[in-house]
């Protein structure tokens, strides 16, 4: 099995476009949240030259009353100020819980509605562990980039400018000083991130694998205890873990040396721009009040400079949570209606197979010139060794993959024509192993038609025979069945399936081995029911248990992918050269002579 992180890989551009769908729907709220924390960054750099103005107007000396409501006047616009920064930043924050819950809602959406579009064999290459997460880290991707956007990058531009514009006209030496420190700092920050990116990537890989295995051993517990693997499978995770651990570790000390340089031009700095204010007040070219405003200036970048890496951090991995999701969004369906796809139109539910091959990425052949004509109301029966091609057959029918060789028709209708919901509204299938959602019995089988009554839904189950086990259980139809279904037996759950397909009562029925996991008392009951099922409806059964198609109109026999035989089970068995005579007589009891 393929990873997920096999697929196509997105762009930078394709992720803001990604996260501006979710954006869209909100974007007064999204321009509001830019604006008002712009503002409190306008108004926290305001600040500082009214306290310059203060220390100054402290430092003159002379007759203090007559200085006092100077003070005063100076902190009340302070006050102000302090006020209107206050509420812009309270506007912005819970504009910006609104904006953000929402956006990562329609971001999960987008990503859930797209991914369920995809073909049947996406998700057989892929973990749905590691699917599960990556929608999860798209939409909280999104809200650490634009937290990162308000919090970070909107601040840190607007101080650095202003900063650099108000000590310009104290001091342009330690202007350029301040400016020189901030470049260097944040175009070393930048390289460094930028280099660091791919150990970054590394790290979000191997937490997929970790979430991965995690997933696929979970789902397969049973079959671990069943063959004793959990010392194997602990093993094996030790190691999956331990990688994980050994690319996080890796990516914090690189982190770390960053940090440590950063530090010591911190230090640097801070001398330098004190031992030449020293030298320029003593020559009386600044004033005490240039020394406190410098110093809250100095501070403030400081602080903000050094979250710069954590910044460029946040944005690549933002970037990198955000890249398989995407990726998986701007890779086409497999499987789509073709512009101006119409709904199928039953008449007769004839099916045709003309010259139909088709294999798995051009590599491993399933089917081969396939032609078969299946009448309207006609029952046959598909047989064969397994690996023979049965269940791709009716697969395709249902169009799961696409057909690049041949044509399937319905009624005369090409079904790459017609749209895939009506295709799939024409045929109820049974599987072999049914999967049921972790919901209650009467929302499993309501999920056949699920606008059904709950009388109608009382009346499937009852035909499936589903009401001998379900009156025993305490919450009846409200019990919850467990993943997958596992609170249920095999013969359960199979019961279930076929409710949902009395429900869905389509003109077209497949059974892939529709009776395989129940016993032969439960057997004959539900039998009558499909004979019930069956009455007027083009079915197509597969079936390993010979003995229940010997009633069918035709057989079709498969083998390596061909069709080898067809005729009823009396002209086969008649055969002296027939694979259908000989599988015949192996489950008759042959295979002991």
């Amino acid at each position: 099995m393929e990873n997920i992180s096999q697929n196509r890989k997105a762009t930078l551009n394709e992720i803001l476009k990604a996260f501006w769908l979710g954006i869209k729907p909100q974007k007064w709220a999204f321009y509001t949240c830019i604006i008002a924390f712009s503002a409190v960054s306008v108004f926290q750099l305001i600040i500082p030259l009214f306290y310059k103005k203060f220390f100054d107007a402290l430092a003159l000396g002379g007759d203090r009353a007559a200085v006092v409501p100077q003070l005063i006047h100076f902190i009340l616009i302070v006050l102000v100020l302090n006020a209107f920064s206050w509420l812009s930043f309270r506007i912005g924050l819970f504009t910006l819980d609104n904006f953000e819950a929402n956006t990562m809602a329609r971001l999960r959406r987008i990503s859930y509605n797209y991914l369920l579009g995809h073909s049947y064999g996406f998700f057989l290459n892929n973990f749905s562990g590691a699917l599960v997460q990556r929608i999860g880290r798209f939409s909280r991707a999104f809200e650490k980039l634009f937290d990162t956007i308000v919090f970070n990058i909107i601040t840190l531009a607007i101080n650095m400018a202003g900063v650099i514009i108000v000590v310009w006209f104290q001091s342009r030496f330690i202007a350029i000083a301040m400016l020189s420190w901030a470049v260097i700092t944040m175009t070393g920050n930048y390289i460094f991130s930028r280099w660091k990116l791919k150990y970054d990537l590394r790290s979000a890989a191997s937490d997929s694998a970790t979430t991965a295995f995690l997933a696929d051993t979970i789902a397969n517990q049973a079959t671990i205890s069943s063959f004793t693997g959990t010392g194997y499978e602990s093993v094996s995770f030790k190691d999956v873990s331990q990688k994980q651990a050994n690319a996080t570790r890796l990516a914090w000390d690189l982190s770390a040396v960053l940090d440590a340089v950063q530090a010591a031009f911190v230090v640097v700095i801070e001398f330098v721009v004190f031992y030449y204010g020293i030298k320029f007040w003593e020559q009386g070219v600044i004033t005490i009040g240039t020394f406190v405003l410098i110093q809250a200036y100095l501070i403030g970048l400081i602080n903000r400079l050094w979250n710069f890496s954590r910044v460029v951090r946040n944005i690549y991995e933002g970037l990198a949570d955000s890249e398989e999701m995407v990726g998986i969004l701007n890779t086409a369906h497999e499987v789509q209606d073709i512009p101006g796809a119409k709904p199928l139109k039953i008449k007769e539910n004839e099916i045709v197979f003309k010259n139909v091959s088709f294999s798995f990425a051009n590599q491993r052949p399933v089917l081969t010139d396939i032609n078969l004509r299946i009448h309207g109301g006609e029952k046959i029966a598909v047989i064969g060794p397994s690996g023979a091609g049965k269940s791709t057959l009716v697969r395709l029918i249902m169009r799961l993959y696409n057909l690049k060789q041949g044509k399937i028709s319905i009624d005369n209708q090409d079904i790459q024509n017609v749209t895939q919901e009506s295709l799939r509204e024409a045929v109820s299938i049974v599987p072999q192993d049914p999967m049921l959602f972790h919901r209650t019995l009467l929302e499993n089988i309501r999920y056949g038609r699920r606008g059904a009554t709950d009388e109608e839904v009382f009346v499937a189950a009852k035909l499936a025979h589903c009401d001998e086990f379900i009156d025993n259980l305490p919450l009846k139809y409200d019990t919850f069945v467990g993943e997958r279904g596992i609170k249920l037996s095999g013969g359960e759950r199979q019961r279930v399936a076929i409710a949902r397909a009395i429900l869905k009562n389509a003109p077209v029925l497949i059974l892939d081995e529709a009776t395989s996991s129940l016993d032969s008392h439960s057997e004959s009951l539900i039998q009558d029911a499909l004979n019930k099922l069956m009455e007027g409806k083009t079915t197509i059964v597969i079936a390993h248990r010979l003995s229940t198609i010997r009633k069918m109109n035709r057989i079709v026999v498969i083998q390596n992918g061909a069709i080898v035989e067809e005729g009823t089970h009396d002209e086969l068995i008649k055969k002296d050269e027939s694979l259908y005579k000989y599988l015949w007589t192996l489950q008759a009891g042959g295979f002991l002579a």
